[in-house]
């Protein structure tokens, strides 16, 4: 990709976040974000597999990149505008909430716990 990327893009909206960020018509939504360094939208395995990234389109049109799991958005999830972010680009500006937690996957817990402890780890 060229420095300049001249690619046509539409806006996508976080609803929860209320974070806006613009993402090219041939790339997903979740691509777009995190092309440009942005949160929101989860990110997991990003190629439609985990359903870490479903969202709910509430406004814009999209196409899909590539086929849905039913595993993660049943057919009458999909008419009521789910989606992962993973599949489907924008092809008008997109305004989306995000349908899981928007907090990571993954807790610090275990590695928290791992290093609070020094003469443990001495031993």
């Amino acid at each position: 990709m060229s420095i300049f990327d001249t690619r046509p893009k539409f806006a996508v909206h976080v609803a929860q976040t209320d974070e806006t960020f613009p993402c090219a018509a041939n790339e997903s939504l979740l691509t777009g974000m995190v092309r440009l360094g942005r949160k929101g939208i989860p990110v997991g395995c990003v190629n439609g597999g985990c359903g870490v990234c479903k969202v709910r389109i509430l406004d814009g049109d999209i196409k899909a990149l590539g086929p849905i799991s039913r595993a993660h958005v049943t057919v009458d999830e999909e008419q009521q505008g789910y989606t992962l972010a993973c599949r489907v680009a924008p092809q008008t500006p997109v305004n989306l909430e995000v349908a899981g937690k928007l907090n990571k996957p993954f807790s610090k817990g275990r590695a928290e716990s791992a290093t609070a402890s020094p003469s443990i780890q001495q031993q």
